[in-house]
């Protein structure tokens, strides 16, 4: 007996983030009217964040194959072979509208969201990283999401133990109404026992796992497909409750169960539940998948069909077993004190049926649920093309000495100590390096070999120029990796972005992911996994466009890597890449000048290559001893960073030019800061001259100040206070009404 019990309305249409066209597309595909949980699954899986349909056939585009690559975009994460019958698999998901409805626990969620979809495959997660934009800091509510989103990614990371390596966090005011959290987790395995989530065989058993499910999160992948308006607290509801110490049972218990060789299929239940969960596995494997709901653990009475269907409840997991192993399945997890039901079966149908207490409550054709969502070709307009700024059209409002103290203690490049001291990175004993650097490090195992990690995008570039700022986002990653003197491998990307119904912001995305198609190919950079999310605006005015961009690099031995800080007094500075002083899009420009304009600086994917792959050599080989990509702030901003990070100062004496502030503060790419004992720097210049790689020397460290050519000499006690001063302050600074209004609320 079918349900229908409620009329299906426009508005009930409209309320689930369904067009009229859409609606009239699934009446036409089942032949009739749905019934309620029906028009719910049919939301879920049609919604912009589970179905990609405004950016599948660009997704399509990127590449996505290489000989390491072991399973690309489709799966819970990418996986990547990197030797010694091992495995790293690593993926970046949002959780951006949850986090600013209810900053902890909508990042808590998002961490645990991510760590699953991570040991879903297989893989026991060894790091976190994670990349955070916030508003302007002088908006009433910037403080308290920035403190209820770094509590959340520390509450859920530090309990379930996962050391945090690093990360990316910037202010601007365009996301006031909306931020953005991305997290990113990375796992090892044993690459020849990866698992999916295709469901084979006919009959056998469809298992529920983990905790029980409530009415937590409903609507929680719809919401995410929605723009914000002036109703954000009345999503609350939405927001689903996480709980790390159940995480880490149920990491166990999956890993034991897969050891053990019960596992046919696994999917997270993560964006739209059971949904998805089970509507995946079916249509991945060509098969039916028939629930009964009656057999679902709830942990609120009287759930409906449609409850069950679309709760977000977090910990859970969906699995098709081995028949013949489902009393020995069954065992672990009682043992780990989890939820252990057999709530349906496979079928040969291609149907995705729901029963419920007697009632039929869904009866869908399921390839249409899993495959066949709208796509759409969106219209859109291309960016129109800024001017440059010239170097000489900038005149400095003071001296280059006093604009570094001042960007060093601006929010965007001020020390993010405050932030990642809050997370446990060095729990599991392997990470080789503290964040605030290039890339974190982490051993696997005993070692040698490690992996370098990082999450990095400049967005300001990418509305300038989607297409040269999606290169970027992908060339700084590399550079990033490459810094450490790790191989870069592959990469994950979390594509946030505006409404794409508007043209300008579909420009947005097919323009950067035309550049990030673009610099993967040319980096053997491929992209093995990722997450779109759109609709990223507030009463109209949506995000900079912000391509996040998480890379993962591969170092035979980790007692090799370098980092950014000054090894010892008296070594030669050597800048690597070439300087024209490129200004516009500069933190500069906007910070020291007050003009956020400009085109942003050129991408040469050659030279990047080119200079990439000698520094790693250089690193390698042990030639050289520190080693920093330049990126925001120039050089100047990059040669202090590496003061403060060792305590060691610095003298600079190279020619500066006739526009000395372009020489310091321009963001010209493909650019590196390595140092060397004096002769190995003259033997490093020459090899660059054969390898066609600009070298320089700067100068020479040593001492308690940097001193940059023609400037008075700034103490490295002066640039560490200002570095380290401004986000402890404003953090500790006084409420404001927002604060207060939302701490009432409960957070």
């Amino acid at each position: 007996m079918q349900s229908q019990s409620l009329q299906i309305t426009p508005q009930l249409v409209a309320e689930h983030g369904l067009k009229p066209d859409e609606y009239e597309r699934l009446v036409s595909l089942i032949g009739r009217e749905p019934s309620l949980t029906e028009l719910g699954i049919f939301s879920a899986m049609w919604n912009e964040h589970c179905s990609y349909k405004s950016s599948r056939m660009h997704l399509r585009k990127l590449p996505t194959k290489a000989p390491w690559v072991i399973q690309g975009p489709g799966e819970n994460a990418g996986v990547i072979d990197i030797g010694d019958g091992l495995a790293c698999v690593f993926k970046m998901e949002s959780h951006n509208h949850p986090s600013f409805i209810e900053p902890y626990q909508g990042e808590a969620t998002g961490v645990g969201g991510i760590l699953r979809d991570v040991f879903t495959m297989g893989a026991r997660p060894i790091a976190c990283l994670n990349l955070l934009r916030f508003g302007a800091p002088e908006h009433p509510k910037t403080r308290h999401l920035v403190a209820g989103v770094v509590a959340g990614i520390g509450g859920y990371g530090n309990s379930f133990g996962v050391p945090t390596v690093g990360g990316s966090v910037n202010f601007h005011t365009r996301y006031d109404g909306n931020i953005l959290v991305n997290a990113m987790a990375v796992g090892i395995a044993k690459a020849n026992e990866i698992f999916y989530a295709k469901a084979t065989g006919v009959g056998r058993p469809i298992v529920y796992l983990g905790s029980k499910t409530g009415r937590d999160g409903i609507h929680g992948a719809t919401m995410a497909s929605a723009s914000f308006e002036a109703d954000a607290e009345e999503k609350r509801p939405t927001v689903q409750v996480g709980d790390p110490f159940s995480e880490k049972l149920l990491l166990e218990a999956c890993l034991e169960i897969m050891a053990k060789g019960c596992v046919i299929a696994i999917q997270d239940m993560g964006a739209a539940g059971l949904t998805s969960s089970a509507v995946e596995m079916g249509a991945k494997g060509g098969l039916g998948i028939e629930l009964d709901l009656d057999h679902v653990p709830c942990r609120e009475a009287n759930m409906t069909a449609y409850e069950m269907m679309l709760s977000e409840s977090q910990e859970r997991m969906l699995m098709v077993l081995d028949p013949a192993k489902e009393a020995e399945a069954e065992a672990i997890f009682v043992k780990w004190g989890l939820d252990f039901a057999v709530i349906g079966k496979t079928t040969d149908t291609k149907r995705f049926v729901v029963r419920h207490q007697g009632r039929i409550e869904a009866d869908l054709p399921i390839m249409e649920l899993g495959d066949e969502a709208p796509i759409y070709d969106r219209p859109h307009v291309p960016t129109p093309k800024k001017p440059v700024v010239p170097a000489n059209s900038v005149r400095p409002p003071m001296s280059n000495a006093d604009a570094l103290v001042h960007l060093l203690g601006t929010p965007d490049l001020c020390s993010k100590r405050w932030v990642w001291e809050q997370y446990d990175h060095l729990i599991l004993g392997n990470s080789v390096q503290q964040p605030g650097g290039d890339a974190g490090v982490v051993r696997v195992g005993e070692g040698p070999k490690g992996l370098a990690m990082t999450t990095d995008v400049t967005q300001r570039y990418c509305e300038a120029d989607p297409v040269e700022g999606g290169k970027q986002a992908v060339a700084e990653a590399w550079r990033n990796l490459t810094a450490t003197g790790a191989l870069p491998l592959a990469l994950t990307d979390n594509l946030n972005f505006g409404n794409p119904e508007k043209p300008e912001y579909m420009g947005q995305i097919v323009g950067c992911l035309e550049g990030i198609g673009e610099a993967a190919r040319a980096l053997d950079f491929p992209i093995v996994s990722g997450n779109v999310s759109l609709y990223n605006e507030t009463q109209g005015r949506g995000i900079l466009p912000t391509p996040s961009i998480g890379g993962v690099g591969l170092l035979d031995d980790v007692t090799k890597s370098a980092s950014v800080a000054f090894k010892a007094a008296g070594r030669t500075i050597l800048l690597v890449g070439r300087t024209e002083g490129w200004l516009g899009q500069s933190v500069y420009l906007r910070d020291i000048c007050g003009r956020e304009e400009g085109a942003p600086p050129p991408v040469d994917l050659a030279a990047e290559r080119r200079n990439g792959d000698f520094v790693r050599g250089l690193i390698l080989q042990g030639r050289v001893d520190a080693a920093h990509d330049l990126s925001d702030g120039g050089l100047a901003v990059a040669l202090a960073e590496m003061a403060m990070a060792s305590r060691i100062g610095a003298r600079i004496e190279a020619d500066a030019g006739p526009q000395p502030h372009a020489f310091w503060f321009g963001e010209d790419q493909a650019r590196y800061l390595v140092t060397a004992t004096a002769e190995e720097a003259a033997r490093i210049v020459s090899n660059a001259s054969s390898a066609h790689v600009p070298v320089s020397i700067l100068g020479m460290t040593g001492g308690d100040v940097l001193e940059l050519t023609g400037e008075a000499p700034v103490d490295i006690a002066t640039l560490t206070r200002t570095h380290e001063g401004w986000l402890p302050a404003y953090m500790a600074g006084p409420p404001v009404a927002a604060d207060a209004a939302q701490n009432k609320q409960g957070d």
